[in-house]
């Protein structure tokens, strides 16, 4: 029996580094010095100041080490799953390299865990191979960069929100595993049925195990009661069905972005197409203060009187996220839900002054708000689109309306007048083409200016079939004016990102000692990628969604698209950070105030970015 076991846990290890390359006798002999160990979900594998006896490779299951800090409340580092090894720690202690010292890190298993305890005589008798060197090499080098030189950094710095708790909690340790469910024909009468019993306000609709929908008690009220429909009717007419989910392994920041962003409440956990648990807005305010919802609540309750309290709210949020190093990019999601939701309440209260629209129209946002990066209150930038109309009047004050109000809540009107109060940032569909007709014929420095502006636009309020008619149009010009292009890309080459393939030290040789992140970095991204975009059928956006989209196109390969993304993250939290810092104040960043490791990995992103506007260059190149 106990052969047979052995034989089994060697085809399940034949292929790991520490057994491949042996015989399998020779293999056999070692495993059956190891033990095969299981564990109960949330049962502890290592614990503190324990002797280690070898390694622990996870042959089925997560596991999750975890520390405790001061508070006594325990900080997730990283999670093991199958294939990985538990227990890199002590190799120091196992190669005489260190004093003994008492372990404070501890293992836990996620879910029901089958492992394998390696003991160290196995590892001294596998030594000498150097591919199990080469293996333990890269592991240890990944754990080291990955978890205790950036994770547990993070952890370390970030400080809590609520109870203490940080940003970085995993969704496990907040989801509810509890789950009410319904098959899909079952009827909604036993839906709703499920959700008393349960406690729960969502219930989900399986099949086989596979998740098909969700029901909400909003869905039950708007759905079944507000329509008279019959409670025996089946569950899959009222569901939603394909529901955003999210895995286990996620931050608490990704499950609040999702829920924030997407304007849902329930999420249900799922890995490798499993559910294991949801979790709901609920268990979120339960574990961090509601700080966020009451600013939402605040946004949407707004008055003449308490815009100017908006910006205030949204900044305390904003520096939350920062001192909890949220990545720039679900930062940016996140504040910048907020300020659309300030600005379509702007919308909303200056019509409520002049009273509805004669026609309908759409409001647009330009700029670093066009863009998805406005972080801070900085001027304005907008325009007013609508559809053909002699009550011109009311678009003027309506232009009017919604810059004043912005103006109460923060954003400083724009010096350069680029704003729906100025009549030529507002007019129909057919002005609006003229307009940009003339940009592109006379494209002088001044029209430039304005179309690389205007083309940063974001949809941000108003007739979504006003908004597609509108972009028709405008897509319309750019298949005939690529010779625009072509200046545009002209004025580029005045604009080059800097390289700094040079050692920094070499850089302050120089004379270089500093770098303007908006201007000699943002800017020039921005353009190459606009540029980009107007080429390949006008695309409108966000950065990440032009990135999206021109590799859907397969303009960009896959490993482009990462790097690209990679190098504007680093790029956007670099200068985010300095520009909060200098309370929206310089953009220029001084290398000495950088770390090592940070300059390197400025100068590979420069690198990349680099690359984008030389594919822009070679493009259009004459």
């Amino acid at each position: 029996m106990e052969q047979k076991l052995n034989k089994e846990i060697w085809k399940a290890v034949q292929f790991h580094p520490l057994f491949q390359g042996v015989d399998e006798r020779t293999a056999l002999s070692l495993v059956e010095e190891c033990e095969a160990i299981t564990y109960g979900r949330k049962e502890m594998m290592l614990q503190a100041d324990t002797p280690r006896q070898g390694l622990l490779l996870i042959l089925q299951g997560i596991a999750e080490v975890f520390v405790k800090n001061a508070a006594g409340q325990e900080e997730v580092l990283e999670c093991i799953q199958k294939g990985e090894i538990v227990g890199f720690s002590s190799l120091a202690d196992f190669l005489g390299l260190a004093k003994k010292t008492q372990t404070t890190v501890e293992v836990r298993a996620v879910e029901d865990v089958q492992a394998l305890l390696i003991p160290f005589t196995v590892l001294a008798k596998r030594w000498d191979d150097q591919n199990v060197h080469d293996y333990l090499l890269t592991q240890v080098s990944i754990r080291l960069k990955d978890v205790y030189g950036s994770l547990a950094e993070q952890v370390k710095m970030a400080k809590g929100i609520g109870e203490g708790e940080t940003i970085l909690a995993r969704v496990q340790d907040l989801m509810s595993d509890k789950i009410a469910s319904v098959a899909p024909d079952e009827s909604i009468q036993e839906a709703a049925q499920r959700m008393v019993e349960g406690k729960t306000s969502s219930v989900l609709v399986m099949e086989g195990g596979d998740l098909k929908g969700i029901i909400t008690e909003r869905d039950i009220v708007g759905r079944v009661v507000a329509k008279g429909l019959s409670f025996d009717k089946p569950s899959r007419l009222v569901m939603t069905e394909n529901p955003v989910t999210i895995s286990r392994l996620a931050y608490y920041y990704d499950a609040f972005s999702e829920i924030l962003l997407k304007g849902i409440k329930h999420l249900p956990v799922v890995d490798d197409g499993k559910v294991s648990g949801i979790v709901t807005l609920t268990d979120l305010l339960r574990k961090k203060n509601d700080s966020v919802m009451r600013t939402i609540k605040k946004i949407e309750g707004a008055d003449e009187a308490s815009l100017p309290e908006v910006k205030t709210a949204i900044y305390e949020i904003t520096d939350t996220l920062l001192r909890d190093r949220v990545p720039a990019f679900v930062l940016l999601d996140i504040v910048t839900k907020l300020y659309d939701r300030l600005i379509g309440r702007a919308v909303e209260l200056s019509i409520a002054a002049l009273g509805a629209p004669p026609v309908p129209f759409a409001f647009y946002l330009m700029g670093s708000a066009g863009r998805g990066e406005q972080f801070m209150l900085t001027d304005q930038d907008h325009f007013l689109v609508y559809e053909e109309t002699r009550e011109h009047g009311y678009f003027e004050k309506l232009g009017a309306e919604i810059t004043t109000r912005l103006e109460a809540a923060g954003y400083a009107r724009c010096k350069g007048l680029m704003m729906s109060s100025e009549e030529h940032w507002r007019g129909t569909v057919l002005q609006w083409q003229e307009r940009v007709r003339k940009w592109m014929l006379q494209s002088t420095n001044e029209n430039l200016l304005l179309a690389q502006n205007f083309f940063s636009y974001r949809f941000a309020a108003g007739s979504e079939q006003l908004n597609d008619e509108f972009e028709t149009k405008i897509t319309e010009l750019l298949e005939r004016s690529k010779i625009f292009l072509y200046r545009m890309v002209q004025a580029e080459r005045e604009q080059e990102i800097p390289t700094l393939d040079e050692p920094i030290r070499a850089l302050f040789k120089l004379g270089r000692k500093s770098i303007d992140m908006k201007k000699e970095i943002l800017f020039p991204f921005h353009h190459s990628l606009q540029i980009l975009s107007l080429y390949y059928g006008g695309i409108p956006g966000t950065p990440l969604e032009k990135i999206a989209r021109l590799e859907e196109k397969g303009i960009f390969t896959e490993g482009f698209t990462e790097d690209l993304k990679e190098a504007f993250s680093h790029v956007l939290d670099l200068y985010i950070r300095q520009k909060w810092g200098n309370s929206g104040g310089s953009t220029v960043l001084s290398f000495a105030t950088m770390s090592t490791r940070q300059k390197d990995e400025l100068i590979l992103s420069l690198r990349t970015l680099r690359e984008l506007q030389g594919m822009v260059f070679a493009r259009f190149s004459v």
